[in-house]
């Protein structure tokens, strides 16, 4: 590991965040949650909306994203983060072109942010940054995705250090220096996801 990325790396084991944790069960079904903005980047219809879940960790209530689109979003409108994380539960119900659910960071609009993805149908978790309406790949790793199950995806971000994780176990650990300074933090999903987040937490890397 060279010098800089391995200061990087003990700054993000060593430090500490500072965050909340977010659920959904005082927000009123059938629409969205208060705070929240919703869209999508590119073309289509997206619906995101508080709906009752048996199978939720957090209590009765996700967020569902039933609609579809190129890349639906919906980011917490009051977050501001440069650094720090994010993460997310969520469960791929369904999807004939994907089943992926995402959290995003360094929102800056629905135009320009990064997201992290996993996706039931191809099994792998992946690292975007998106600029001017347009994704861009910077990495691939194959994991298991089940469908229908709750997942909890998490993104530790300092600089331009990135680290991705699923399930507890790190997929993703690269330098990237295409989206800087702060952004909203939120979840995304990709065509005809079906998907529900249960929690979802977010912080500011703290020196403290």
């Amino acid at each position: 590991m060279k010098p800089i990325l391995l200061l990087v790396w003990m700054l993000l084991t060593a430090i500490p965040a500072t965050g909340e944790a977010l659920m959904f069960n005082q927000d009123k079904q059938g629409a969205l949650p208060t705070g929240w903005v919703a869209g999508v980047t590119g073309r289509g219809t997206p619906k995101w909306t508080v709906e009752t879940d048996p199978t939720a960790q957090a209590g009765a209530n996700v967020l569902k994203q039933s609609g579809s689109g190129d890349f639906p979003w919906c980011v917490k409108e009051d977050v501001s983060i440069a650094d720090g994380f994010v993460e997310a539960k969520f469960k791929p119900v369904s999807g004939r072109e994907d089943q992926a659910g995402g959290v995003v960071w360094r929102w800056k609009d629905g135009d320009n942010y990064y997201v992290a993805r996993a996706n039931a149908l191809e099994n792998n978790v992946s690292l975007y940054y998106t600029t001017g309406g347009r994704r861009h790949t910077i990495q691939y790793q194959e994991a298991p995705v089940a469908a229908r199950v709750w997942h909890t995806l998490r993104v530790d971000f300092v600089g331009n250090h990135i680290q991705v994780a699923l399930d507890g176990k790190r997929y993703i650990d690269v330098a990237d220096d295409h989206i800087s300074g702060v952004g909203r933090v939120g979840v995304w999903t990709k065509a005809d996801s079906v998907t529900v987040f249960d929690t979802v937490s977010f912080g500011n890397a703290s020196t403290k």
